[in-house]
């Protein structure tokens, strides 16, 4: 299925996050970011181990990450914290632990099935300072200057603009806030079979950009002192690889240099706008 309608994508995305709001966690986990074709490896492809964080809560994981933004997000007791693409809680429940009864977390989706399974359960946890909002990380429903830190999980590559939503970061962080964002980045080209492949885009991995034009990206929308926090390789398993490439094909993705990774990027907003004149370049 070849795909270049930005809209067509965003309801790909959202039909496919709806469903796996509806799968158990081990449904998820034998497939990539829990959206593509099961694959007989039974390890999922991008996640890290939550379970030995505080605030984990079983029932908010479906398998989905591809990194623990919220372990290098330097969250402080207090802070707002907004969470991107919050689907069932996760990340929210590990924020609401580092940031307290004093702080605040807001949990941004745009899939009613993964709202619905948050709320029901931060309605277990009896959070009060936990909320999750539906909306658009294009368009967040939250105030400018609002956010102490960003946090989200391998959400980024599944949105086409993303150009738009780091322009929404800047806006709703406070001037000296931060963002830490684990997403995947690629290293080379992809296959064609991969990039135009709708089940590889819902799973995280066609939507995905070239990291040196992910990290310029952050820094053209004004953001300072980014730093890389952790970097680990995807290795695609081959069962999934033969769903979408012929046995040539694969070996010459495997053999030809091109890297899937996962990073954990950090980056601040100024604490003063820059001043300019080039058009386009302040926030």
């Amino acid at each position: 299925m070849a795909m270049n309608n930005e809209q067509e994508l965003k309801e790909l995305v959202r039909q496919k996050y709806s469903e796996i709001a509806l799968q158990d966690r081990q449904d998820n986990q034998a497939s990539c970011c829990g959206a593509t074709c099961c694959s007989d490896e039974v390890t999922n492809i991008m996640s890290d181990d939550y379970s030995v964080l505080k605030g984990y809560n079983a029932d908010a994981d479906l398998g989905l990450g591809c990194g623990l933004p919220t372990q290098f997000a330097k969250i402080k007791k207090g802070d707002m914290v907004i969470d991107l693409g919050s689907g069932a809680g996760n990340d929210a429940f590990i924020a609401r632990a580092e940031t307290g009864e004093a702080g605040k977390v807001i949990g941004v989706d745009f899939s009613e099935a993964m709202l619905k399974k948050a709320r029901t359960n931060v309605d277990k946890l009896g959070y009060n300072n936990v909320e999750f909002r539906f909306g658009d990380i294009e368009n967040m429903p939250v105030s400018a200057n609002m956010a102490d830190v960003i946090v989200s999980n391998c959400v980024l590559n599944l949105v086409p603009n993303k150009d738009a939503v780091l322009k929404e970061i800047y806006r709703v962080l406070k001037p000296g806030g931060h963002f830490s964002i684990s997403d995947i980045v690629l290293a080379g080209t992809l296959p064609e079979g991969l990039q135009k492949s709708a089940e590889m885009y819902s799973g995280c991995i066609s939507g995905a950009i070239q990291k040196e034009v992910y990290l310029e990206l952050i820094r053209l929308n004004g953001f300072e002192n980014l730093s890389i926090q952790k970097e680990k390789g995807i290795s695609l398993p081959l069962d999934i690889l033969k769903e979408h490439l012929s046995d040539e094909e694969i070996n010459q993705f495997l053999n030809g240099g091109t890297g899937i990774f996962s990073v954990t990027v950090y980056a601040e907003k100024p604490l003063e706008a820059k001043v300019c004149c080039e058009p386009g370049c302040c926030n």
